[in-house]
């Protein structure tokens, strides 16, 4: 019998009065992927996750998690799910075990396999060392660790992260893209939002791009590059290039467009890494000087610009310096 996904969103509708935040979104998630939302802020990722948490119920269409319907069982739903906010949802006169205590309880849990839950979990983040400290003395990135064993006190089958590295810099960011990529290791199903291309890349098995509330492609990122069809970039930087010594290049194998900018020559192929030597032999033979060269794969970047017509890059934040983790 065929292994039933374990999240299952179908024509998924959500509308605030006449704005429609999500444009009938279809996608499942299997058990134990980790299945990534990739947009640009306000393009409907959080209002996913709110529905598939039971924190808002759909206009339209229908969301299963664990088989469970969103809105007809969404006691039993909560209690399969945790979810970690973009907003750390902590006490911040409180230490780390003072925290997951209390929210422990809030989870019906007590006692001794609270005590051993909590005991696990600050082991599992790295913070052990530091469960007795209150949460105002911790750097942002302790605080979003406390914040995802918070969402993991109740032994979730799906874990919603909601893009939780916002704000923190890039070794931290690391981190915590690594302590996911651990726990899906130990078997948890993860559904993970960013804006943050490297994320997606680095993190999940597949990712779903959402842009103006609709799922406009979906697919693993070799899939979603082959969807469009990009190439491989070679990109050249010459000194005392003239249009008369430029050695022609459309006719190595592979190559299907030269694109020469003043000192710059883009080449687009089918294989750059593969062509290179030849680039190099034919522009050193014409007595052309390389000042620099580059291959570039297509990515999630190229992807996205070719469905969008605009990049994905953010702005730059000011992110916190965390120092230790």
């Amino acid at each position: 019998m065929e292994n039933r996904p374990i999240i299952e969103v179908d024509g998924l509708v959500k509308d605030y009065g006449r704005v429609r935040a999500v444009d009938h979104v279809t996608f499942a998630v299997g058990t134990g992927e980790v299945f990534g939302l990739l947009g640009p802020n306000g393009a409907g990722k959080t209002t996913i996750i709110s529905t598939l948490s039971c924190l808002v119920p759909p206009s339209a269409g229908s969301v299963r998690v664990c088989g469970l319907d969103v809105v007809s069982d969404s006691m039993e739903v909560r209690s399969r799910i945790g979810v970690v906010p973009q907003e750390i949802a902590l006490y911040q006169s409180l230490s780390a075990r003072e925290n997951l205590m209390f929210w422990g309880r809030m989870y019906g849990l007590s006692g001794t396999a609270l005590t051993r839950r909590v005991d696990e979990l600050v082991e599992v983040v790295g913070l052990s060392e530091r469960a007795e400290h209150r949460i105002d003395t911790y750097s942002g990135g302790m605080k979003r660790r406390i914040n995802i064993a918070v969402g993991l006190l109740h032994n979730p089958q799906v874990l919603f992260l909601d893009e939780p590295t916002v704000g923190i810099d890039p070794q931290t960011r690391r981190s915590l893209l690594e302590l996911a990529l651990e726990l899906n290791a130990r078997g948890l199903t993860i559904l993970y939002t960013t804006h943050y291309l490297e994320e997606a890349e680095f993190l999940c098995d597949r990712i779903g791009i959402v842009d103006g509330g609709k799922l406009i492609a979906i697919g693993t990122q070799s899939e979603l590059v082959a969807q469009i069809g990009a190439t491989d970039t070679i990109a050249v930087e010459v000194e005392g290039l003239e249009e008369r010594s430029l050695p022609s290049l459309d006719d190595l194998p592979d190559v299907l467009e030269t694109v020469v900018d003043g000192g710059d020559i883009r080449i687009n192929a089918k294989s750059g890494s593969s062509l290179l030597p030849s680039v190099v032999g034919r522009l050193t033979d014409a007595g052309v000087t390389i000042r620099s060269i580059d291959v570039s794969a297509p990515n999630l970047e190229s992807v996205f610009l070719h469905l969008t017509g605009r990049s994905l890059r953010p702005e730059p934040e000011a992110a916190e310096q965390d120092g230790e983790l």
